[in-house]
């Protein structure tokens, strides 16, 4: 009888420390919360540098905002992702651009 007893505590020990430690700590999770509220304001400072930027067009090389946008998306998601996965399999992070300098004006998008 005591030795179902301790395999069935040492189960239940099991499943609280391979369930936590997933979980971010409390430091953890301030970190990354502020992590995301940067992100927010380095995406603000795009968006404004890219209404700058258009106003001059006679620059032979430009700043790639468009992906560095979306690299602050993607980064944003893992971070969110992070705190409160949606499911428990591995996915696919993809890669970030990395490289934001544009030879040329991009092609207008068609409407």
């Amino acid at each position: 009888m005591s030795t179902t007893v301790f395999r069935y505590f040492l189960l239940f020990s099991l499943i609280i420390v391979h369930g936590s430690s997933y979980a971010a700590t409390a430091h953890e999770q301030e970190q990354l919360s502020l992590i995301l509220q940067q992100l927010d304001t380095i995406e603000r400072l795009a968006t404004q540098a890219t209404a700058t930027s258009a106003s001059e067009p006679g620059n032979r090389y430009r700043f790639d905002y468009p992906s560095l946008m979306q690299d602050i998306q993607r980064i944003r998601e893992g971070v969110q992702g992070y705190l409160s996965p949606s499911r428990a399999q591995p996915r696919d992070p993809g890669e970030l651009v990395g490289d934001y300098r544009l030879d040329r004006l991009p092609a207008e998008p068609t409407p």
